[in-house]
């Protein structure tokens, strides 16, 4: 069973959650880039939290159902229509044969999830179905594109749908950190004013990193490459502030000032350009 793109929207994408295990050769994790909203999906149609599912970034796709399945979409705010019917997150709805699901706009936040029963069932690579370039033929989703899922016997709209969503969460600016190995070379004062500091979010914002506006000076000497991972908060040498996401490299050679909590990304995840964040340091 499958549903077949009829628009792609915008960076519209099968994620799940990421590919581990293929550091060492450069892969990057990918994975969706809200963990918590993603999983929520998926529980949402009494899926495991790990299955696929369809991340849509800003303006979604049109979707055409081939069977009869489960679905739920899962974000903030945004305009769905099923046919001509309006849709609501966060509740599970059937869809028939023929069925056009459309995610017009995310009007609240950046990324939205959809989820169906027994999750999309596109073909893995290195032990993922995330799509990421080159690893996969494309980045996200493509017209025409038919990705598979599994047709469950039993579907129930109502057995899930008392699973509450904490979208509270996503209007904290605070991101909370570690220090980074090399936060103990910066200076006292930039220590302090990283720490106090209000920051915007630029228009260079990607499932590869999130860059700040802000800059500041930036006194350490060169360093060799080292590990990275998503949620490191690297500064370059001209002093700019970029915040490694899902679809990071695997390693750099800026300093980690930070690192990202998991929830921290979740909520940076769906911030867009000229929002604020602010970082707290915790032990």
């Amino acid at each position: 069973m499958s549903v077949k793109v009829i628009k792609e929207g915008l960076l519209s994408s099968i994620q799940d959650l990421g590919r581990f295990g293929f550091a060492g050769w450069g892969v990057p994790q990918s994975g969706v880039m809200d963990r918590y909203s993603a999983k929520m999906a998926n529980l949402l149609v009494g899926n495991q939290e790990f299955e696929a599912v369809m991340e849509v970034t800003l303006l979604g796709p049109v979707l055409e159902f081939q069977k009869e399945t489960l679905v739920v979409v899962v974000g903030l705010k945004a305009q769905v229509k099923l046919n001509d019917l309006k849709i609501e997150l966060l509740r599970p709805f059937l869809v028939e044969s023929g069925d056009q699901l459309h995610i017009k706009q995310i009007t609240q936040g950046v990324r939205a999830y959809v989820a169906v029963s027994g999750g999309f069932k596109t073909k893995e690579f290195l032990k993922s179905r995330s799509q990421f370039f080159p690893i996969t033929s494309h980045a996200s989703l493509q017209k025409g594109e038919i990705s598979p899922y599994n047709l469950q016997e039993e579907n129930s709209v109502q057995q899930f749908a008392g699973i509450k969503y904490e979208a509270k969460r996503y209007a904290s600016k605070v991101l909370e950190v570690y220090k980074g190995p090399e936060w103990d070379r910066l200076s006292n004062e930039l220590q302090i004013q990283l720490q106090i500091e209000v920051l915007s979010i630029s228009k260079n914002n990607s499932r590869m990193a999130y860059q700040l506006t802000e800059q500041f000076p930036n006194t350490i000497k060169g360093m060799l490459s080292q590990p990275v991972l998503p949620g490191t908060v690297q500064l370059t040498p001209g002093g700019n502030l970029i915040v490694l996401m899902r679809d990071a490299q695997t390693t750099g050679g800026y300093p980690r000032i930070f690192q990202l909590t998991e929830k921290s990304i979740q909520i940076l995840s769906q911030k867009k350009q000229g929002d604020k964040i602010e970082f707290k340091c915790i032990d």
